[in-house]
């Protein structure tokens, strides 16, 4: 039988936790035509936004600039977080040198490094979706239009 479903406070409480202690995350995204296209990405969470970092010319890179949106998912499939967002696009230098020493030493990476083109991709939520089994789908919406639900 399944666990009890745990309130939104709680998901939500779960979901910044794991924003705050996850490397990495599933990162969905769409060519201009509707072509799917998935790749895991590590980020950071700042309390705000994801920071993200992938090759320009990738096939990422080029839908999220083109799109300027993105679906995330953290998590198994049976403790999934689906993040909905808007996506800006930064050149490697648009950043503090702070948050990007920030990113390197929490992800064990440093996009400004290679000799590849990388851009930084901040995703803010838009809509955040928290559920383990069945038992929660009702409810598992935490965030909507940019703010968490009570």
């Amino acid at each position: 039988m399944d666990a009890e479903p745990r309130s939104r406070a709680q998901r939500r409480l779960d979901t910044e936790h794991r924003l705050t202690h996850d490397v990495d995350v599933w990162v969905a995204s769409a060519s201009a035509d509707g072509a799917p296209y998935l790749v895991p990405l590590s980020f950071d969470w700042d309390g705000h936004a994801l920071l993200a970092a992938t090759p320009t010319n990738s096939p990422t890179g080029r839908n999220l600039a083109a799109t300027r949106v993105v679906r995330l998912a953290l998590g198994r499939t049976r403790d999934v977080t689906m993040i909905d967002g808007d996506v800006e696009v930064l050149g490697l230098d648009a950043l503090p040198r702070e948050r990007g020493d920030r990113f390197a030493r929490r992800t064990g990476f440093d996009p400004r490094e290679p000799a590849t083109s990388y851009s930084w991709f901040q995703i803010v939520p838009r809509r955040i979706q928290a559920w383990r089994e069945a038992n929660e789908l009702s409810g598992r919406e935490l965030m909507r239009d940019g703010r968490w639900l009570t």
